[in-house]
């Protein structure tokens, strides 16, 4: 077995994708904060102590999207041609989804992802003083398209 990301003396490497040509692509990716009821409410509401959580929230995870290269080391520097960050209040947390796009040599899965995992840091962030037991919960891709593999959706 070969593995993308090591060379032959297995040490890690970026995978090489001069070769290819730039093609649409998207991903979209989900996941939940949990929160405590009090933390809803005041969501719900407006009056978080430390202001707008949402758009704190929805501002980082587009920003993440584009800064996803200085995270993870083997990611590709692509251009994030278009990212959207979607919250929705429930009443047991914040629904959050992120979709990226892009015109390049590879996917943006792991830009989604980031992004719904920023986002829902930014969100602990904000309301960690009414609640410390707030919770990230289940950050996966939901949906790819584009590129070599073709399109791809997580059967729910």
């Amino acid at each position: 077995m070969s593995f993308t990301h090591l060379d032959a003396a297995g040490h890690a490497r970026m995978v090489d994708v001069t070769d290819k040509q730039p093609t649409v692509r998207a991903a979209t990716a989900r996941g939940f904060v949990r929160c405590a009821p009090d933390v809803v409410a005041s969501l719900r509401d407006g009056t978080t102590p430390k202001g707008d959580v949402l758009a704190v929230a929805r501002i980082s995870g587009i920003q993440a999207a584009k800064r996803t290269p200085e995270l993870l080391p083997l990611a590709h520097i692509i251009g994030v041609h278009g990212a959207t960050v979607d919250l929705e209040v429930t009443d047991t947390g914040v629904e959050i989804e992120a979709t990226v796009r892009t015109a390049d040599r590879t996917g943006v899965e792991m830009e989604a992802l980031t992004a719904v995992a920023v986002a829902g840091l930014a969100i602990v962030d904000m309301v960690k003083g009414l609640d410390k037991a707030t919770a990230i919960e289940n950050v996966r891709l939901v949906r790819k398209t584009g590129g070599k593999s073709g399109d791809w959706t997580r059967p729910e």
